[in-house]
C-alpha cells in the first residue's frame, strides 16, 4: 500500500489534499490543468512528485510519448492511482454477511456472501466470521489486510460516533456487533461500524434516489425497520447512534411496531389464509401457510390477485403512517424505501402516495423505491469508507 515517508506541515497537507480530491476525481492530466484548484504550477509539479513517489499518482507517457504530441514542450501527465489500496464494505445482517471489495475510485472488484445461522450465532463467532469473510474474499482479488486503506461494517444496531452499540435487552445489539470496530484495528489503518440503515442513505445519497438531494430519508426494511435520515445535508446519529432505530414505532398506533414491510406482508397474508379469508385459486395458497413470504405477496398483487392487493393496499397504508411520522419530525424532500423489498414495492408505496397527504400539514415529500436492490448496505459502506479514506489519506 502507499506510504507518505512522514507527515507533512499543515500547509503542505492542505495543498496535498487539495491536488489529491483534484486527482481522485479526474482522468489522467497535466500540472497546467490542475492549476485550475488555485495552486501555481511550480508548487503543483513538486507536489505531484510527491505523490507519485509515495504511489498515491501515477505519471503516464507524455504527449509525445503517447502520440498527442503536436509543438513544443511535450506536458508530463499524471492520473491518480486508483489500486494504490482497497476499500472493504461489509453489510453483516442477522443472517447473512456480504463483503464487497472495491479500489479507490468505488470500482468493485469482487463481492461475496455468507449465510448465518441466527440460532448458533455469538459475539466471538461473528467476530471469527467476519474476520474470515473479509480475508477470503481480499484473497479473491489478490489481496490481503496489509493492502486495505478503510474498512466499513455495517449492522442492523444503534452505533455511536466510536462505531460501539449500546446495551440492549435481550442482548442483540451486541450479538450483531460485538466490538467489531476492534476485530481489524492491528491491521486496518481506517475502521468504521454504522447502523445499516445509515449505510443505505450513504448509498442513496451517493449513487442512488438520494443523489442531489440535502432532505431525505431511507427507509431500510429488511426483517426490521429502520431508517437513514438526512438533514441538511448532513447524516443524523444522536448520541447512541439511535436516530435511526426507528424504536418509537412500538408507541405509535397503526405503525405495527419495527418489522419490515415483507414480514408484514407475508404476517397478514398468512392470517387470511389460516382464517379462510382467500379466495380458491390465489397464488397465496400455492404454498404451505407457513411457507408465504413477502415477495410471493408482492408478486401476486402486482399480477391481479385480489387477497394480495388487498394485503399490499394494508400494508401501504402503514407505510404511509410511517412515513408521516418521519416527515412530520424531520421534514424531509425524498423518502425512499429501500432494501431487499424495493424491486418489488411499487403497489405498497403507491398505496402509501394515496393515504400520505391525509396525514400530513407539511408539503407531501416524493415517496419512491431505491433502484439499489438487496445490495443497498453494502454499497453505502463501501461508499462510506471511500470517503472516510478521502478524508484522512494523507495521515495513513
Amino acid at each position: 500500500m502507499f506510504r507518505l515517508p512522514s507527515t507533512p506541515p499543515p500547509l503542505k497537507h492542505a495543498n496535498l489534499q487539495l491536488l489529491l480530491e483534484y486527482a481522485w476525481a479526474s482522468g489522467a492530466f497535466t500540472a497546467t490543468d490542475a492549476m485550475s484548484i488555485g495552486l501555481t504550477r511550480s508548487t503543483i509539479i513538486d507536489l505531484l512528485d510527491e505523490l507519485a513517489d509515495c504511489g498515491l499518482v501515477t505519471k503516464l507517457p507524455n504527449s509525445r510519448q503517447d502520440g498527442t504530441y503536436q509543438k513544443g514542450r511535450p506536458a508530463r501527465r499524471f492520473q491518480f492511482t486508483s489500486d494504490a489500496a482497497v476499500v472493504v464494505g461489509v453489510d453483516a445482517g442477522r443472517e447473512h454477511l456480504t463483503t464487497t471489495v472495491s479500489n479507490l475510485r468505488g470500482k468493485t472488484l469482487s463481492s461475496g456472501q455468507v449465510e448465518v445461522d441466527p440460532e448458533a450465532d455469538s459475539p466471538l463467532t461473528r467476530r471469527e466470521l467476519l474476520r474470515r469473510v473479509v480475508t477470503e474474499q481480499l484473497r479473491t482479488t489478490g489481496h490481503n489486510l496489509d493492502g486495505v486503506a478503510g474498512i466499513c461494517i455495517g449492522v442492523p444496531a444503534p452505533v455511536d460516533a466510536r462505531g460501539l452499540s449500546p446495551a440492549h435487552i435481550d442482548g442483540f445489539w451486541q450479538r450483531t456487533n460485538p466490538d467489531f470496530v476492534t476485530v481489524f484495528d492491528a491491521e486496518v489503518p481506517i475502521i468504521r461500524v454504522e447502523n445499516d440503515a445509515l449505510l443505505a442513505a450513504v448509498a442513496e445519497g451517493s449513487v442512488g434516489a438520494g443523489v442531489g438531494c440535502n432532505d431525505f430519508v431511507t427507509f431500510l426494511s429488511g426483517e426490521r425497520f429502520g431508517a437513514g435520515i438526512v438533514v441538511d445535508g448532513r447524516l443524523l446519529r444522536g448520541a447512541h447512534g439511535g436516530v435511526g432505530e426507528m424504536l418509537g414505532l412500538e408507541l405509535v398506533a397503526g405503525a405495527e411496531g419495527v418489522a419490515g414491510l415483507g414480514l408484514r406482508a407475508s404476517r397478514l397474508a398468512r392470517a387470511a389464509v389460516a382464517q379462510n379469508r382467500v379466495a380458491p385459486g390465489s397464488p397465496l395458497l400455492s404454498v404451505p401457510g407457513e411457507d408465504i413470504d413477502g415477495k410471493l405477496v408482492l408478486e401476486a398483487a402486482r399480477d391481479g390477485d385480489a387477497d394480495a392487493s388487498h394485503i399490499v393496499a394494508e400494508v401501504g397504508g402503514m407505510l404511509a403512517r410511517i412515513a408521516g411520522l418521519v416527515v412530520s419530525l424531520f421534514d424531509p424532500a425524498r423518502v425512499i424505501v429501500a432494501g431487499g423489498i424495493a424491486p418489488g414495492a411499487e403497489g405498497l408505496i403507491a398505496a402509501a402516495r394515496e393515504e400520505l397527504p391525509a396525514l400530513l400539514h407539511l408539503p407531501v415529500p416524493q415517496l419512491v423505491r431505491s433502484e439499489l436492490g438487496a445490495g443497498v448496505v453494502s454499497v453505502g459502506a463501501v461508499q462510506h469508507a471511500l470517503r472516510s479514506v478521502r478524508d484522512g489519506i494523507l495521515d495513513l
